[in-house]
């Protein structure tokens, strides 16, 4: 995953929209409303979240290893990279979330890693 926090994931931007996504990979696999309100589309490998209103919220993939400009963090080694470079990292539901990095993850499941739009912290903080 090459993350550039808060403005794009690998090669997709945060301001993508469903119908672009769709457009660039086709129909998802499964696509749907999830627990907590957000439009899913899953492709298998990578999902994408959206607000009713068309706002991208998280893109969520496999991530062996996680690229932050000239730093690369694997999976196994990115709950240590967080807590020492990220001193408002926080844990809710389980999930490692970093403000500074713009992501999300459990790290006891290997190699899943959320990518999330700025907007999306206060909702994880009033988790």
């Amino acid at each position: 995953m090459k993350l550039d926090p808060y403005v794009q994931v690998d090669d997709t931007p945060f301001t993508v929209s469903a119908a672009d996504v769709q457009r660039a990979r086709g129909l998802p696999w499964r696509s749907g409303r999830n627990g907590v309100g957000l439009d899913e589309m899953d492709y298998g490998n990578v999902v994408y979240r959206f607000q009713d209103n068309g706002r991208l919220e998280e893109i969520t993939l496999e991530a062996e290893a996680v690229n932050l400009g000239k730093v690369s963090v694997p999976f196994a080694m990115l709950a240590a990279f967080i807590r020492g470079q990220d001193p408002e990292a926080f844990e809710r539901a389980g999930f490692l979330v970093s403000p500074a990095f713009g992501l999300a993850f459990d790290p006891s499941e290997p190699f899943w890693v959320t990518a999330l739009a700025r907007h999306c912290i206060p909702e994880w903080q009033a988790l």
